[in-house]
């Protein structure tokens, strides 16, 4: 990116500013980039723990694997999934806070017993798969936002921050050669005078 400068002292002023404000801005969103990794990382090893949890549970019931084949699948659906929405190192992410589940009534004394269990069991399962999906979409989000600050932090750091130091400098550069060449001009004017009114005395 081209910093866009004139060799005056209003130009100069202007790029001072842009300094100062990207100089002051780079430790705040070193710390946010810095955050948001670590964020980053919490989420995504949540959602593997999560789906550690479902596995295991899953596997817990094995032994109880050929019954599911007599369960009526209609008994339990998913109807809806409530969020809200929460701010993580500045970032809008989602947290699971409920699923709401459709279960109809159904006859007790016409069922095996162990439907109940067996809702309670699928509500479990449901619930982790659910929540891990929660935490990779968080993931998601925090990564996306992280490398973001990162582009940003190596534009302030690696472009304009120099870039602006550069234009500083030339243009305190420009503007000290101009006064030196004003400077010497004057004199040369000066010891002219002198010398015309020397002569002008003889």
């Amino acid at each position: 990116m081209a910093i866009k400068y004139q060799f005056n002292k209003t130009s100069l002023n202007d790029l001072n500013k842009q300094l100062k404000t990207r100089t002051r801005a780079l430790p705040t969103l070193k710390n946010k980039e810095s955050a948001l990794r670590m964020e980053v990382k919490r989420a995504k090893s949540r959602s593997g723990e999560l789906v550690e949890e479902l596995q295991k549970a899953l596997a817990s019931y094995d032994h109880i694997a050929g019954l599911w084949n007599e369960f009526d699948p209609k008994l339990i659906s998913v109807s809806d999934v409530v969020l809200e929405t929460v701010k993580v190192a500045g970032v809008k992410t989602p947290n699971l806070v409920e699923v709401i589940y459709d279960i109809p009534p159904y006859p007790f004394f016409n069922t095996p017993f162990w439907y109940a269990d067996g809702i309670a069991i699928l509500k479990g399962l449901v619930q982790l798969g659910i929540e891990s999906e929660v935490y990779l979409e968080k993931m998601r989000l925090l990564d996306f936002a992280r490398k973001k600050t990162t582009q940003k932090v190596n534009l302030y750091e690696k472009v304009q921050i120099p870039g602006y130091q550069e234009a500083i400098r030339k243009i305190k550069r420009f503007m000290e050669d101009e006064e030196n060449l004003s400077k010497a001009a004057q004199k040369i004017v000066k010891n002219r005078h002198i010398k015309e009114e020397e002569e002008a005395a003889l």
